[in-house]
């Protein structure tokens, strides 16, 4: 991960889960069965140049196993 979560996820929402997300097969060989949703949301994020920016994050999570693969997405005006 290149970047730091600073502060609260706001909006967050499910975009896929189970069967529909794509990467799904990858993903239980990488982290392990479990009920995968594909999830985003609206964030602080500190980048490693130091600046602060607010962005969409995009991430996979599974109950037991937690979130994985955190990336921005779409960087927002500030």
């Amino acid at each position: 991960m290149d970047f730091e979560i600073i502060g609260p996820l706001r909006d967050v929402e499910t975009i896929a889960a189970g069967r529909a997300i794509r990467e799904l097969p990858r993903l239980r060989r990488r982290h392990g069965r479990g009920r995968w949703r594909k999830r985003k949301a609206i964030a602080r994020v500190l980048l490693q140049d130091a600046t602060v920016h607010t962005a969409e994050v995009h991430w996979y999570e599974a109950h037991g196993i937690g979130r994985r693969e955190m990336k921005i997405k779409f960087p927002l005006l500030d």
